[in-house]
């Protein structure tokens, strides 16, 4: 399992660098931040991602810096920003997500949609109980 996902990520991360220039953690940041509307406080989207806030600082500096996303201060709290992505990085991000899942859905084409919803639900469950055991 852990072979298939690693490849399926390299074929993705490969596939997003040639076709947008973009790595897979830009765009996990930018499909978060896509989910929320009003944006999302640093230390909240580092929560979802599960990665550092040095981790996502550094990403959102460089989508800051390509005009794709925006940082805003939040009200009543000084020391904190919200992150949004900017009218152009919702327009990038919502043409590499159409474009992500085709290639998904291509890449999972061998066991079909029968086969992915199986997948889907048992691997579920795995999460499911390692969720509940933390």
């Amino acid at each position: 399992m852990l072979k298939v996902t690693r490849m399926i990520e390299a074929e993705l991360r490969e596939r997003m660098r040639q076709s947008w220039d973009i790595t897979l953690p830009r765009f996990d940041v930018m499909a978060a931040l896509r989910r929320a509307d009003e944006g999302m406080k640093m230390s909240d989207l580092s929560g979802v991602l599960r990665v550092s806030n040095g981790n996502v600082t550094g990403i959102v500096d460089r989508l800051e810096a390509d005009g794709l996303a925006e940082r805003r201060s939040v009200e009543g709290d000084r020391r904190a920003m919200r992150v949004l992505l900017t009218t152009q990085g919702r327009e990038m991000f919502d043409e590499m997500a159409a474009v992500h899942e085709l290639w998904v859905d291509e890449l999972f084409s061998p066991i079909g949609a029968q086969g992915l919803s199986t997948v889907h639900t048992r691997l579920g469950r795995i999460t499911e109980k390692l969720e509940a055991e933390d």
